[in-house]
């Protein structure tokens, strides 16, 4: 019979083990995160409108907060699509940066809260920024993260985007 000394360290290493593990599983996580928010700043910069499609499931909502509806992100798609095209044409300026507050998730799944700025400019005007109070609900599916939803919940301003470095 193992003595209650021996029960407790060995009930802490496994302890600091499970800690450890979910710990790289969270950094690995975030990184994957990380990457998929780069491609879709890739996509909107460059006007890759298929590249950008890809990154949201068949099924995703998009919420406006502002609006007070919502409906499926498709139908955004099509509305977005030639700012894409104007883009990737030349014609049009535009950007998207991630910030986030929170971050929560397993191996399959992601609550990412935070604001987004959506910069553009068009032709020779002047350039335009828009920040945006972001809640957005992914899925891992066939190894890749896809947006499930998309709540844009309400403007933000600059200093609360500073706030988020």
């Amino acid at each position: 019979m193992k003595s209650p000394r021996r029960l407790a360290g060995a009930l802490v290493a496994s302890m600091l083990f499970i800690t450890a593990a979910s710990a790289a599983e969270k950094t690995a996580r975030l990184s994957e995160l990380d990457a998929f928010w780069s491609e879709v700043s890739r996509a909107v910069k460059q006007g890759d409108f298929a590249a950008y499609s890809a990154t949201c499931d068949a099924e995703a909502v998009l919420v406006s907060g502002t609006k007070k509806v919502s409906y499926p992100l498709g139908k955004a798609l099509a509305r977005w699509k030639k700012e894409f095209d104007d883009t990737k044409s030349g014609a049009r300026e535009s950007s998207v940066t991630f910030r986030f507050s929170q971050r929560l998730g397993d191996e399959s799944t992601a609550h990412e809260t935070g604001i987004f700025l959506y910069s553009f400019k068009q032709g020779d005007g002047e350039v335009q920024n828009e920040y945006f109070h972001l809640e957005a609900l992914l899925i891992k599916k066939e190894g890749k993260w896809k947006t499930v939803m998309e709540y844009q919940k309400a403007p933000a301003t600059e200093a609360e985007w500073k706030a988020l470095e």
